[in-house]
């Protein structure tokens, strides 16, 4: 088994073909959250440290570290050892006395190495739900009189990184133009997967973007925000129900998304299970000291 140090766009294809290889309603990761992670927020990857463990060519696992210390990993469970490489090299690039990993609960081959490695579960901490649902009945989009929803174009960077910053602006989000049009440039981003909802002055005002594993015919909608001073008059929905639509359009079966499901912040969860997601696994932090 060889280990790489990341070395650019294509270790990054790599990463997601073992993704998109592993894929099921069990797994954490689908390919769009490995394009987003990657460069929506400005400056982030000088905070990366990012290795591949190969055999033959053929990727194996994949480990990313946010520093100080928080851990991101994909391990093919027909390696079994390979968890535990990860989780030693993290150790070892890691700066923060205290390294927190997230997995899947239904990753048991993770939940297992991270244990035996010796760490233990936060039940404090914040979790998120992964919510799937098929598209064969998708209800219709329904929009306040005067809006108007539609998906954006490429020269539009500027436009759509404002309406997703006023979406999350109770975050505090980063996202930038430039950041922006990173992610139009990553694969396997679509412009006709993207989505937003114009106000009747034009503005922008909530906004829905959606990924498309064309190999596992599953779309994700990752991420989706509503401008604050526009809530609760449908327009989140109505922008979540176009991009399901088009994602059905480009060959999608099904659709997954992944709220936070903890009590402190429910109505995302709420939301999607109104258009016709079902609950299924949730994250899971472990955390050990260094």
């Amino acid at each position: 088994m060889e280990r790489v140090d990341y070395r650019g766009p294509a270790h990054l294809r790599d990463m997601q073909s073992l993704v998109q290889r592993l894929w099921s309603p069990e797994s954490r990761w689908h390919v769009g959250d490995v394009a987003w992670g990657r460069f929506a927020i400005p400056g982030a990857e000088s905070g990366f440290r990012t290795s591949v463990w190969s055999e033959s060519g053929a990727i194996a696992a994949w480990g990313w570290a946010e520093l100080p210390g928080d851990l991101s990993m994909v391990v093919d469970p027909d390696y079994g050892g390979l968890a535990d490489q990860v989780l030693a090299w993290f150790q070892s690039v890691a700066r923060a006395d205290t390294l927190s990993v997230t997995a899947l609960q239904t990753e048991t081959h993770l939940c297992d190495a991270l244990e035996a490695a010796g760490y233990s579960v936060d039940r404090s901490a914040p979790y998120f739900t992964h919510h799937l649902m098929t598209l064969d009945n998708l209800p219709d989009t329904a929009l306040p009189v005067g809006f108007a929803v539609r998906h954006v174009e490429l020269h539009e960077a500027q436009q759509r990184a404002a309406v997703h910053r006023v979406g999350w602006s109770d975050f505090g989000s980063r996202v930038s133009t430039d950041s922006y049009q990173e992610v139009m440039a990553a694969w396997p981003y679509r412009a006709d997967l993207d989505w937003v909802v114009e106000a009747p002055d034009g503005g922008w005002v909530a906004s829905a973007l959606a990924w498309l594993d064309d190999l596992n015919q599953v779309g994700l909608l990752e991420p989706v925000g509503c401008a604050p001073a526009y809530r609760r008059r449908g327009l989140a929905r109505a922008v979540n129900v176009a991009a399901l639509h088009a994602l059905r359009r480009a060959g999608a079966t099904r659709a997954v998304v992944a709220p936070r499901g903890d009590a402190a912040y429910p109505v995302p969860g709420r939301l999607y299970r109104s258009i016709g997601f079902q609950p299924g696994p949730r994250t899971v932090t472990y955390r050990r000291h260094a």
